[in-house]
């Protein structure tokens, strides 16, 4: 089970280069809509010990720290990065952080890029939007084209509903960045045609700037799911990249 202080690293991802995080959670608990079964942070049950969302302030302060920090030691920073312990976008001074963020980000790093990595489920809510759209990524899930499949997968809050979630994102006009992870296991298989066809519909339907498809990396609180290697995922999204969408793929 991770647990995230508030800004954390920098770290080498995969996706994003050398990236200094922002946990908008509790650093040690986990609040999130969805209950994923491969989410590195674990299940909910397991992390309500701690509910105190950091506020901007708080925010602001320790990013200033971390950013002050690696300009003086002469750390590269490509990404902020807003990930940690659960669904960022649930910390109601959201909108707030990101201006304060691009602030601090214009001031010590211009060159970086700031990136969220969000279910997308409050998309919808205008506020959330509208900081969303002064990111440079706004990186948004769907791991599932149907209510049904999400539920195998994301174990979404109630009110969840993926129809609705595309019909939010068709307000980003395809500048936004798609992120969908591929994983098998008894009750879910990504290459499945159930799975597949429909995921790539709705992909044709929002056109992402960019697609991010990525696979199980780290310990994951269901046991038993089953990764899948970068040429399977570059094989299942063929038809994909010969329409010319952009997909990064990591294994």
């Amino acid at each position: 089970m991770l647990r995230e202080k508030t800004v954390f690293g920098p770290i080498k991802s995969r996706r994003l280069g050398n990236s200094l995080g922002i946990n908008l959670l509790p650093e040690e608990g986990k609040i999130c809509n969805f209950d994923c079964i491969y989410c590195e942070c674990g299940w909910n049950r397991e992390g309500r010990g701690d509910t105190v969302l950091p506020d901007a302030a708080k925010v602001r302060r320790e990013l200033e720290e971390s950013l002050s920090r690696c300009l003086l030691e002469g750390t590269q920073i490509d990404s902020i990065t807003f990930s940690g312990d659960g669904e960022p976008t649930l910390n109601p001074e959201f909108p707030r952080i990101i201006e304060d963020t691009i602030a601090l980000r214009d001031a010590y790093f211009p060159g970086s890029v700031i990136s969220v990595l969000s279910n997308a489920t409050n998309v919808g809510k205008k506020e959330v939007f509208e900081a969303l759209r002064k990111v440079d990524n706004p990186i948004m899930k769907i791991d599932a084209p149907t209510n049904e499949l999400a539920a195998e997968i994301n174990r979404p809050w109630p009110g969840y509903d993926v129809a609705s979630v595309v019909e939010s994102l068709k307000a980003f006009n395809g500048d936004f960045v798609l992120q969908t992870m591929f994983l098998r296991c008894d009750h879910f298989d990504s290459s499945s045609p159930e799975v597949l066809g429909p995921w790539m519909d709705i992909v044709r339907t929002l056109r992402p700037r960019e697609i991010m498809v990525y696979t199980v990396d780290r310990p994951t609180p269901e046991k038993g799911l089953v990764k899948f290697s970068a040429d399977e995922m570059r094989d299942l999204v063929s038809p994909l990249l010969e329409e010319g969408f952009r997909i990064q793929i990591k294994g």
